[in-house]
């Protein structure tokens, strides 16, 4: 496995990024200890360096877990965990983004995961009720404490994302340098604002869901099946989903690769830092999935999933495509301008 520099910050890590939302039962869809570890040594052995959980993974199993598993090595481990989600229900200072459960939380993680530090800390989800400046002023403080070393947001919009690194970088506060998402070829949405933002602001994305509930591996295609808890009439079993689906099986096929390999390199070949979480429940799983990272698929097969997935980008995208916009824009000179740059 070789190592990405993580957005604009020095940090390398692996390619792929090993999720353990798995690791623990108590979601009643995650793998047992021995199962987990073993997922992990997988990993670890592939040259995986990039372990991300969360403080309300398995009910703070997850963290227990994966910090018994690094701590014969911690530096050489880039851990990176969240807050922002409850840890204590009915009470409205235990959830959130504010100063307050901010720190809670983060000694709470750090007394689970048995560390001193966490390299890349996620806010989990924007809350709509703490403000911006209460957000990086307080981020900016945990770094300076030396119990954090990189921030990272995931789960918001973009305009509040640009917003908080635009303050940051004003006051000369810590900003983001990572932004985690929701991204496959089902979707694809982030496309429209928060990926582009992603590459303007050079923040690494590390995006979640990249196999579609595992509709892309084409568990879903057998109408006659019921599989897992994912009911008919869920987007992941769509007319739309099938069709990539299906086209995804038959590329597999013809590069002699796994539906699941294909589906998270399509994520990986975008045209910037993109660093999928993959997460698995048993070890066969993993040792199928980061042998994505062993093939390049060519151009005329992204081109084939690029199209049977594509949406409308809506305005005012697909406004600035029309030739008579930029006609009135550049006044005839748009071929004449060389251009190194776009933004």
């Amino acid at each position: 496995m070789k190592y990405k520099l993580f957005g604009k910050s020095g940090l390398r890590v692996s390619e792929i990024c090993l999720g353990t939302m798995t690791f623990g039962q108590e979601w009643q869809l995650g793998a047992g200890y021995e199962d987990s570890k073993k997922v992990f040594d997988v990993f670890v052995n592939a040259g995986g360096n990039f372990i991300d959980t969360a403080n309300r993974y398995t009910e703070g199993t997850s963290e227990k877990w994966v910090g018994e598993f690094i701590a014969s090595d911690r530096d050489h481990f880039v851990l990176a965990t969240k807050y922002t989600l409850y840890d204590r229900r009915d009470d409205p200072n235990f959830n959130g983004n504010h100063r307050k459960n901010l720190y809670r939380s983060v000694e709470s993680s750090l007394k689970r995961l048995k560390t001193e530090y966490i390299d890349l800390l996620w806010l989990h989800m924007w809350d709509f009720t703490t403000s911006i400046e209460e957000v990086m002023r307080s981020l900016d403080d945990l770094i300076s404490s030396g119990k954090v070393h990189y921030i990272g947001i995931s789960d918001t919009p973009a305009w509040i994302v640009s917003r908080a690194n635009a303050l940051a970088e004003l006051r000369g506060w810590h900003s983001f340098v990572g932004l985690q998402i929701e991204y496959s070829l089902i979707e694809r949405t982030p496309e429209r604002e928060l990926l582009p933002m992603a590459k303007a602001l050079d923040l690494a994305v590390t995006p979640w869901g990249v196999l579609g509930g595992g509709a892309l591996t084409g568990k879903y295609l057998d109408d006659k099946t019921s599989i897992g808890r994912v009911s008919p009439d869920s987007k992941r079993r769509s007319e739309y989903a099938l069709k990539i689906a299906k086209e995804v099986v038959s590329i597999a096929k013809e590069l002699n690769r796994t539906p699941a390999e294909v589906a998270i390199n399509w994520t990986r070949q975008r045209n910037q830092v993109i660093i999928p979480i993959v997460g698995a429940r048993y070890e066969q799983q993993i040792k199928d999935w980061i042998r994505c990272v062993d093939f390049i698929i060519p151009d005329e097969f992204i081109s084939k999933l690029d199209e049977v997935s594509k949406i409308d980008l809506g305005f005012p995208h697909e406004f600035f495509r029309n030739p008579n916009i930029k006609d009135v824009i550049f006044g005839g000179t748009q071929d004449k301008i060389i251009k190194h740059r776009e933004f």
